[in-house]
């Protein structure tokens, strides 16, 4: 099962640049990267990204993450796949832009679920 991972363009620059980063700030706050399925990434995307430009959608195989991943309530009491370990370059299938739209929405590529 895919599940996916927004990053800013500098996260995502750190990524590259050094093949695994803790997360965001909030990832590393919370002490774990917080990931989302096809089906909560709009959602998640409206609550902490709404207008902001220079994201990446990255696509992960929850089941190359190994027992590191776990899925826990979160938002409104659905299952969340949160990795309690960094996040590897190596772990992404696919990275992608994301642009807001003039709504401060950010349309969608197709993402599998």
């Amino acid at each position: 099962m895919l599940i996916y991972k927004v990053l800013t363009e500098a996260e995502y620059a750190d990524l590259e640049r050094l093949g695994e980063i803790p997360g965001s700030a909030a990832d590393i706050a919370d002490g774990f990267v917080h990931l989302s399925t096809a089906e909560q990434l709009p959602g998640t995307l409206a609550k902490h990204f709404a207008g902001q430009g220079g994201l990446w959608l990255l696509s992960l195989e929850s089941g190359d993450l190994g027992d590191a991943l776990e899925w826990e309530p979160a938002r409104d009491g659905a299952l969340f796949p949160h990795l309690y370990a960094a996040l590897r370059l190596s772990d992404v299938i696919e990275a992608r832009p994301l642009m807001p739209d003039t709504d401060g929405r950010h349309p969608l590529p197709e993402v599998p679920g």
